[in-house]
């Protein structure tokens, strides 16, 4: 007899009721590479020469090989998503505001922390808004950026 079966996903994510104001938890790190800036300068066309040409940003006061903004953004979330916190949960990001502090330059480690800011349910059953304030950081553990999401997530009775 063939067993039909099916084990358990082993990463499934929170549901907005597991995900009460004041919950924090911090990602892994990720270092960031020159392969990295320059993978992503191609596919979002940014042009500038301040991320292309190492004399122009030194002349800008930069002590390295600057990374941009919106890709330090794309490696937080991608780390926040590893966490599988969201995983199969995550409905749609609705918002955020963006905070640039530090630059972040290639060979620096990011981290993220997490703190749920809102939880709550939303009009439609089901699903929930929650708000987070999400720290992104550097190896010495300086703050480089801060965005601050709202998203859709399942509920326990998403259906």
């Amino acid at each position: 007899m063939l067993d039909t079966t099916e084990p358990p996903l082993l990463a499934t994510g929170r549901t907005w009721q597991e995900m009460p104001v004041g919950l924090a938890f911090r990602t892994p790190g990720r270092t960031m590479t020159e392969t990295d800036l320059i993978s992503f300068l191609g596919l979002s066309l940014y042009t500038e020469p301040l991320f292309l040409e190492a004399d122009h940003a030194a002349e800008g006061g930069y002590t390295g090989r600057l990374i941009p903004g919106g890709l330090t953004f794309i490696v937080a979330e991608g780390l926040v998503q590893q966490t599988n916190v969201l995983h199969g949960t995550g409905l749609a990001f609705m918002h955020s505001d963006l905070d640039i502090r530090k630059p972040v330059y290639v060979g620096d480690t990011i981290h993220v922390t997490v703190e749920v800011t809102e939880s709550r349910a939303s009009s439609r059953p089901g699903r929930g808004v929650v708000a987070t304030r999400n720290l992104v950081r550097n190896q010495r553990s300086e703050p480089v950026m801060e965005y601050n999401p709202v998203r859709l997530i399942r509920g326990d009775d998403f259906g």
